[in-house]
């Protein structure tokens, strides 16, 4: 009997193809790549074609060696890695390293492993295809380039350790431009307002919200304006207008994508990016199921598409129909309308049997393996539901020339959200609505008027900031979870609270590489990369145009860049803080976390101390220095050096001038100050002289 060879990245992946298959065929894990550039130097021959100098990774031989032996035995190879740009490169290092081009070889692969899928990959087998490596190719040579070119700049310039990346470095731009933002935010103010209406035969009055006069809405800026609408409406009669009943739709959300699956898992379950793709690999590759031995739960977790295959579509149907009822299955194969940055390879992220249901598997799985297999059993599910249906009623209430409306949603038939009703959908507003008719008598009980203040842009989440890169064409579904990663490692952001803020050392390598490198930061340029990279998987583009259009600007940056740094002089900033261990004067040092005081004694005095930054503006609790500090994890913020004795902390800026509305300190805003204290509200220009020293400081 022929004897066959299957090699697969992981051993999890492994053990449970190999119980699809008969015992005719070895199934080996390679444990992911096994050649790759050299750690040690840039790996590329940039005079020769950009040609990229491949080696065995560190640690890879007894691998190799027990693959070759394995090869020796079989009468034909079968590259099983996975389906896509990555795993088509592992299989071509495997292909050359393993030489097997005098050996019966094919590439198989599928999107599920499931019994049916793994068998007919191997009736389908094919050759490696070299535009899918080519694109792997491109990508991997040009972050080494930008990586290995850029990261020396920012050790001279900033410290030691640190590191720039082609998709990193605009991650780390669009968090230091939304924090930018939030600094500069200056709110406005604006007013709510709610006229409570007796009804009669109801104990609960109706709220009415104001919407504006009969010609057009209207928006109340201010307490005058609040003062006027109100002494306009005293005495007024309050009447219905109209009453109008409607049915909404609301559709059911499309299957996951790994963006979206990463979106919804941050959000719903708090898992970072990381271990959204952790455990998801794990449900991929297969479980232990209790009767059935291990069974892969998912489709391959990396996709950009929201495509479902005929046959699961009908299973999912079929399984919807037996449990929910017929009125229960939705109305055609719903998916996302056609966008040229989705590459499309593969199916949405589904559940492989639809019968494995979550809880009937949950004694078989770990605490987040169920939840995060729940949230995508039951995305699926609704994105094969009918849509949930709303009785919507809306009654418009006259009141002298002002209008005010009052509305109530009642839930009729829940479709979809039976499985994913994630924020918790119910009927809402005041079900007295459905009684009342234009002849209904309505009595003025109480006005309610609320101060507000507009929000500056919310801080981005790994939730945020994946949609962002998604829909900026950056990166792709690979590469969002170890960007994020990096940028939180290399503690350019910190992470507190799910929110992403950018530190002070962030903010030192995004001013440099803005200087620097500004087309590497550029969010279309990068964009470009990304469609560039496409066009070479299509097979339209040859890998090293890519290159060798790129290479050319960006040599002459790196040159610039470096000639600039030769007339920087970063001396050691001596302050007037005397070491308690040997009497020198400490000086100001950049370490991983910033900065710190130091004494210039070093390696004889080895003394250490936090370094505070005066800012020049007394605490307004004390009188004593405000200083900046750090949280632990990075962030800046404000404080009086008598802390803990002293409470004050800002995370903006505190000025000497006094809000002259209600006495409390200002905060700077760019060229604002605006009144620490949020009910009051009150903004005006900061004075020139503060706003040119500021801008002679920066220059």
């Amino acid at each position: 009997m022929p004897k066959y060879l299957v090699i697969v990245e992981s051993p999890a992946k492994a053990k449970t193809i190999k119980k699809f298959l008969g015992k005719n065929y070895e199934v080996i894990a390679s444990n992911g790549h096994v050649r790759d550039l050299p750690k040690s130097t840039l790996g590329i021959d940039l005079e020769n074609d950009f040609e990229p100098k491949y080696i065995t990774i560190r640690g890879k031989g007894e691998v190799l060696a027990a693959l070759r032996k394995a090869v020796k035995k079989a009468d034909k190879v079968y590259l099983a890695t996975d389906p896509d740009r990555e795993g088509e490169a592992i299989s071509w290092h495997l292909y050359h390293a393993l030489k097997l081009e005098n050996k019966k070889c094919s590439r198989i692969t599928f999107n599920e492993i499931t019994k049916t899928a793994v068998k007919d990959s191997i009736k389908n087998a094919r050759e490696i295809d070299m535009n899918l490596v080519d694109a792997q190719q491109a990508r991997r040579v040009l972050d080494r380039i930008v990586g290995y070119q850029i990261s020396p700049i920012l050790w001279a310039k900033i410290k030691r350790g640190l590191s720039a990346g082609r998709v990193q470095s605009v991650a780390l731009r669009l968090i230091c431009d939304r924090e930018e933002e939030i600094n500069l935010f200056i709110p406005q103010e604006y007013w709510s307002l709610e006229a409570l209406l007796d009804v009669k035969g109801s104990r609960k009055p109706l709220a009415a919200k104001f919407v504006g006069d009969k010609e057009k809405k209207l928006e109340i800026h201010n307490k005058e304006e609040m003062d006027q609408i109100l002494h306009s409406l005293e005495g007024k009669e309050f009447k219905v207008d109209s009453v109008k009943v409607s049915e909404r739709l609301k559709k059911n959300p499309l299957p996951f994508t790994t963006s979206t699956l990463q979106q919804d898992a941050s959000s719903k379950l708090n898992f970072p990016t990381q271990k959204t793709m952790r455990i998801a690999q794990q449900l991929y590759e297969g479980v232990d199921i209790k009767g059935k031995g291990t069974v892969g739960l998912i489709t391959y977790l990396r996709t950009d598409s929201t495509r479902i295959s005929e046959e699961a579509d009908a299973s999912a149907k079929e399984y919807i129909s037996k449990h929910y009822g017929d009125a229960y299955v939705g109305n055609g194969n719903t998916a996302k309308k056609s966008d040229k940055k989705v590459q499309d390879a593969h199916e949405a992220i589904r559940p492989t049997y639809m019968e494995n249901s979550p809880a009937s598997i949950k004694d078989q799985l770990s605490r987040d393996q169920f939840r995060l297999y729940q949230l995508i059993w039951n995305r699926f599910m609704a994105s094969r539901m009918a849509p949930a249906k709303y009785e919507n009623t809306s009654v418009k209430i006259g009141a002298g020339d002002y209008r005010f409306t009052a509305s109530a949603s009642k839930i009729v038939f829940d479709g979809f959200l039976s499985v994913y009703n994630i924020n918790n959908e119910k009927s809402e507003g005041n079900v007295m609505l459905k009684s009342i008719d234009k002849d209904t008598v309505l009595t003025l009980n109480d006005f309610e008027s609320k101060q507000h203040f507009t929000q500056p842009p919310a801080h981005y989440t790994e939730a945020s900031l994946v949609r962002t890169l998604e829909e900026l064409g950056i990166g792709r579904p690979s590469t969002y979870a170890p960007t994020i990663s990096t940028i939180v490692a290399r503690r350019y952001v910190v992470k507190e609270k799910k929110n992403l803020y950018v530190t002070e050392l962030g903010e030192a390598v995004n001013c440099m590489m803005k200087k620097g490198f500004a087309t590497i930061v550029d969010v279309n340029f990068t964009a470009m990369m990304e469609a560039l990279l496409d066009m070479v998987e299509e097979g339209k583009v040859r890998w090293k145009s890519v290159i060798e259009n790129f290479y050319p600007d960006f040599e002459i940056a790196v040159k610039n860049a470096e000639k600039e740094l030769e007339k920087v002089d970063i001396a050691d900033e001596v302050t007037d803080v005397i070491c308690d261990q040997c009497g020198r004067n400490m000086v100001v040092k950049y370490g991983p976390y910033g900065k710190f005081l130091a004494c210039p004694g070093f390696p004889e005095c080895r003394n250490t101390k936090p370094h505070f930054e005066k800012v020049g503006v007394p605490c307004p609790i004390c009188g004593s220095e405000v200083v900046l500090k750090k949280t632990k994890k990075g962030r800046k913020y404000y404080g009086c050096e008598n802390n803990p004795e002293c409470e004050f902390i800002s995370w903006q800026k505190p000025s000497t001038i006094k809000c002259k509305r209600c006495g409390s300190y200002m905060i700077e805003k760019g060229k604002k100050l605006v009144c620490s204290n949020k009910e009051c509200g009150y903004v005006c220009n900061r004075p020139e002289k503060e706003n040119s020293a500021k801008e002679a400081a920066v220059k």
